[in-house]
Parts: C-alpha cells; sequence; structure tokens
C-alpha cells in the first residue's frame, strides 16, 4: 500500500455569501483598502458580475485559494476585483482565473478586457502583462487611501 497522499483537487466555482468569511480574509490581507462585506454583496447581486472562486480541495477538506470579480458590459470585460490567499500564491491561481474571465468574456462575443491597478503593484503588472494586457492609460490620484495613480490596461485577444 502506498503512502502518497492525493493531490489536492482544484476546480473555478462560482462565489456564493457562504464563502464571504474567507474571502474577507483574503482580501484583507491582500489590500490595504479592502472591500468590505457590503461591497461583496453588491457583486453577488449584480447580473453583470462574474464572481468566481478557487477551491482548493484536500482530504476532504476546502478552501478558496483565490477569487476574480469582474463585470461583463457592453463591448468589455472590466476586472473589478483578484486576490490570491497568501499560502497559495506562486501557483498559478491568479493566471486561471484571468484565463477564465476572457473566456467567459469570449463565450458572449466580448473580446475587449480592461482593469486598473496601482502604478507600484509590480506583481500584478506582470501577470497582467503575460495575460496579454498592455498599459494604455492612467488614472491621476485614483486610489484615495494613497493617492497614486492607477494605471489603465486593456487586451484585446
Amino acid at each position: 500500500m502506498s503512502s502518497k497522499k492525493a493531490d489536492p483537487q482544484v476546480i473555478i466555482d462560482l462565489m456564493v455569501r457562504a464563502d464571504l468569511t474567507e474571502i474577507l480574509a483574503i482580501e484583507r490581507e491582500s489590500f490595504s483598502s479592502p472591500w468590505t462585506p457590503g461591497m461583496f454583496a453588491e457583486e453577488l447581486e449584480n447580473t453583470l458580475a462574474q464572481c468566481l472562486v478557487i477551491r482548493i480541495i484536500y482530504e476532504g477538506k476546502s478552501v478558496i485559494g483565490a477569487y476574480i470579480i469582474f463585470r461583463l458590459i457592453a463591448d468589455e470585460a472590466h476586472l473589478h476585483n483578484l486576490a490570491v490567499k497568501k499560502e497559495s500564491k506562486r501557483q498559478g491561481l491568479a493566471q486561471s482565473l484571468m484565463e477564465t474571465m476572457k473566456d467567459i468574456a469570449m463565450q458572449v462575443g466580448i473580446c475587449a478586457r480592461t482593469l486598473e491597478v496601482r502604478e507600484t503593484n509590480k506583481e500584478a503588472i506582470s501577470l497582467y502583462r503575460k495575460c496579454g494586457f498592455v498599459v494604455k492609460g492612467r488614472r491621476p490620484l485614483y486610489y484615495t487611501d494613497t493617492h497614486e495613480d492607477a494605471l489603465i490596461m486593456w487586451a484585446d485577444k
């Protein structure tokens, strides 16, 4: 009999209200100005919003490793929030969620994707570049907590 443990199962699933406790913990560890529970609840109710999580299932236990919220509006997909749990970083989860956003958008005929990102968030900018995004503009003083500019990034394929 082998003592080797099974690899964890990783699935992308719809976010539900019951996920908010875990999501809020990831949100707080990820951002200096985290979203509030009400902001997440509003997105879950918004018919334009796509709210997804990555569930990591290991030995019968399920934990949320990452989440993404984006909206499909007119002819574009707009990323609103993306975060990965600290213990789950560097495993390709964020890139998988970005690819899922692209796939969902393309299924409804949307090719253009956009987002805003803090100009100092080099890790996120690197991820977005890997996903085909390029900087197309800047929103001065976009972030009220630090008065940082946001880079506006777009991808169209």
